[in-house]
């Protein structure tokens, strides 16, 4: 069972609202360039006919010009932050799955917890994303979007059930260490593991 979650998603979901916004404004922009061309064409003199003039057509074509770096700049910009972001959460909801087979598959709990920790940091890697990710363990039931879901649930008791949190934490494209933790995205991904109960117990004896 895996359910994957963006602690960020409001500004995800900004971001994405305002996708049909760009989208309209380019078309709109579209339509002013050609109905401005339309304008010129119907602006001729005697033996002229359907051809403008040499600054008007300049002057079109500058226009056209500035009106898409004006409105392509800003389009590009949102996809790239929504890629990010989406890059991100897939990624890791994916380590959260691979650090929970991981553990489920350990000798011991402490062999566990160090393999769940680099199957995630790899799964992560895997799709682009750097850094070092927040492995925790929480308790079953637990979310991991909530600001402390908790910790130290892992066991490798026959029968038992904990969640796995994976937290990282993604940066828009072109924000640099200026703007380091203002617009940062902190995207978590959570995985429940069930340990089989017809397992040997593999827990370690405490002193």
């Amino acid at each position: 069972m895996t359910r994957g979650g963006v602690a960020g998603d409001r500004v995800a979901r900004a971001i994405l609202h305002s996708l049909p916004r760009a989208i309209m404004m380019i078309r709109t922009g579209c339509v002013a360039f050609v109905r401005r061309v339309g304008r010129i064409g119907r602006v001729v003199g005697p033996g002229q006919e359907g051809r403008a003039t040499r600054a008007d057509d300049g002057s079109a074509m500058i226009e056209f010009v500035g009106l898409s770096v004006v409105l392509l700049i800003p389009f590009v910009y949102l996809f790239l932050c929504v890629f990010a972001v989406q890059r991100a959460a897939f990624g890791v909801t994916q380590a959260a799955r691979e650090a929970g087979r991981a553990f489920a598959t350990a000798d011991s709990e402490t062999q566990g917890m160090d393999r769940a920790r680099l199957a995630a940091q790899l799964a992560l890697a895997d799709q682009g994303v750097p850094g070092a990710p927040q492995v925790r363990f929480a308790p079953e039931g637990a979310d991991c979007g909530a600001g402390d879901p908790g910790d130290g649930a892992a066991t490798l008791e026959p029968g038992a059930s904990f969640v796995v949190c994976v937290r990282t934490v993604v940066a828009l494209p072109g924000t640099g260490a200026l703007f380091s933790g203002i617009t940062d995205v902190t995207v978590n991904g959570q995985f429940t593991v069930v340990i089989d109960q017809f397992r040997a117990d593999r827990r370690e004896t405490q002193p």
